[in-house]
């Protein structure tokens, strides 16, 4: 977890700790798999993307709540580091936690393979908070606040 205190660039005080990180677990279906019976490197995204809606979802921060605060996010930034593969009916946890918040937003990932009990993934991904016309912000003070708790 990211520890941040004092103020950020906008001179608003900031204390506390990021959020706890949230973790979501599937089974690797058959359609996930190349010939191999291996996961395609861009499926690691789509379990990516449930662990990071997960972990919005329990801030208060999924799409209908953002877009009820008057805001829009989207992801700038993806990377993926493959460590270890994952196969067909392997049982896999990803685990998604905020490790910055302002200028923008970062989220990583550990994608663990249960059933082999060793570390698949790492990754992370970045998002941008704009308004409804599109302009770029800093990450907004009511946001921060939703991170924060």
């Amino acid at each position: 977890m990211t520890e941040n205190s004092g103020e950020d660039s906008r001179g608003s005080s900031v204390h506390g700790r990021i959020g706890q990180p949230v973790s979501v677990e599937l089974k690797v279906p058959f359609h996930d798999c190349d010939p191999l019976f291996v996961v395609w490197h861009g499926r690691y995204f789509e379990y990516l993307e449930v662990a990071r809606s997960a972990l919005l979802s329990s801030h208060e921060l999924d799409v209908e709540h953002v877009r009820a605060m008057g805001y829009k996010m989207y992801i700038t930034e993806a990377r993926c580091r493959y460590l270890s593969p994952l196969s067909y009916n392997d049982q896999v946890r990803v685990t998604a936690r905020f490790t910055a918040a302002t200028p923008l937003i970062r989220v990583s990932y550990e994608v663990m393979n249960v059933t082999r009990k060793r570390k698949s993934a790492r990754a992370f991904t970045t998002l941008a908070t704009t308004d409804f016309a599109d302009n770029l912000l800093e990450t907004p003070d009511d946001i921060l606040a939703r991170v924060y708790e």
